[in-house]
């Protein structure tokens, strides 16, 4: 069914409560200028293994960062649709998803646990009277009656499922679908830093259907990510630098560097590379082991000057790798960007 209230929720945070093993939710207290909300962020899963998989970016850049900035204050619902302002964590190449590791949510001492991780990010935040959070998830019903049990304001009112949303395992099925991921960008504007949390659960698949969100089997591709499980084509090959912006007007000559990391050739006949708006140029050939092969791409495909997304796919459809550019990256015109 996917999700039914998806969005973005912009606001200064005023407070917060460490996720307990009765409530293992770490709760932020965000108000916009009439409003008040909670955003409660999973630490721990239902589900065995109970750590769930987190990165932080210090400083995250991506071109989704340009199409927040002048969303109003408040929440504001997002098609969940590839060029806008709404996140997947798997078509989105928001993030290196070999950078994610599990950590457990309450382990005795400082700065070592989930809790503290967010944490640290939300006190700078609270701290800055310019810092504004970016909640993306599912926002609840508002409650007129009740006030909030964490923060006790009134109407209840907030948004969760802060996490990845999609590959979910049979019980939580229904919620699964594409470009509805949950997660927390924080912008300090005076640092001109933005820092990312992101969230998935031990239990969710990295390969996803593009319409439905449910989990692909994987094939049996025999290299795996280093680390990975077997079967898993991510990293096999590897996009490493790209020409978004040629010297010269139109018609320019983009082109993607790919990088065979495998010791085997590699036939290309059915793979794909695709652009922001998952236009696809059909690949063909074979790579050699080791070997580094330049892509001319066609018309059909585009590499935007403000910023873009390019993403590998083999012949099953399954992401192998994907880099994602920012527009000050592409405004110098010539240069290859190195990735």
């Amino acid at each position: 069914m996917s999700l039914k209230h998806y969005g973005v929720l912009k606001g200064r945070p005023i407070g917060r409560r460490l996720g307990t093993q009765a409530n293992a939710h770490y709760q932020v207290h965000i108000v916009d200028d009439t409003t008040d909300y909670r955003i409660a962020v999973n630490v721990q899963s239902k589900l065995s293994p109970s750590e769930l998989e987190y990165l932080v970016i210090d400083r995250f850049q991506h071109p989704i960062i340009d199409s927040l900035v002048d969303l109003p204050i408040g929440f504001t619902q997002l098609p969940s649709q590839p060029g806008g302002a709404a996140l997947d964590f798997i078509r989105g190449n928001l993030f290196d998803r070999t950078q994610m590791i599990p950590l457990p949510f309450d382990i005795p001492g400082p700065n070592n646990d989930l809790n503290e991780a967010i944490d640290s990010i939300i006190q700078q935040a609270m701290g800055d009277e310019n810092a504004l959070v970016y909640a993306f998830g599912e926002r609840w019903k508002t409650e007129p009656t009740i006030k909030d049990k964490i923060f006790g304001f009134l109407p209840g009112n907030g948004i969760h499922d802060i996490h990845m949303n999609q590959g979910n395992s049979a019980q939580f099925k229904g919620d699964d679908g594409v470009w509805q991921d949950g997660g927390l960008l924080i912008h300090f504007p005076e640092q001109q830093r933005w820092v990312a949390i992101f969230l998935k659960f031990q239990s969710q698949a990295w390969h996803t259907d593009d319409v439905t969100g449910h989990t692909i089997p994987i094939g049996t591709t025999p290299t795996p990510l280093p680390g990975g499980q077997p079967g898993e084509p991510d990293g096999v090959i590897r996009i490493i630098a790209a020409m978004v912006n040629p010297i010269g007007g139109q018609p320019e000559r983009e082109t993607v560097t790919i990088l065979n990391t495998s010791p085997d050739e590699i036939d290309l006949n059915g793979w794909s590379l695709a652009d922001k708006a998952k236009r696809k140029h059909p690949l063909s050939g074979k790579i050699a082991a080791g070997a580094v092969l330049v892509i001319v791409l066609p018309q059909t495909v585009q590499l935007g000057n403000k910023g873009g997304i390019i993403t590998l796919l083999n012949k099953e459809g399954l992401k192998v790798s994907g880099v994602a550019y920012t527009k000050e990256q592409a405004d110098r015109e010539g240069w290859t960007l190195a990735f």
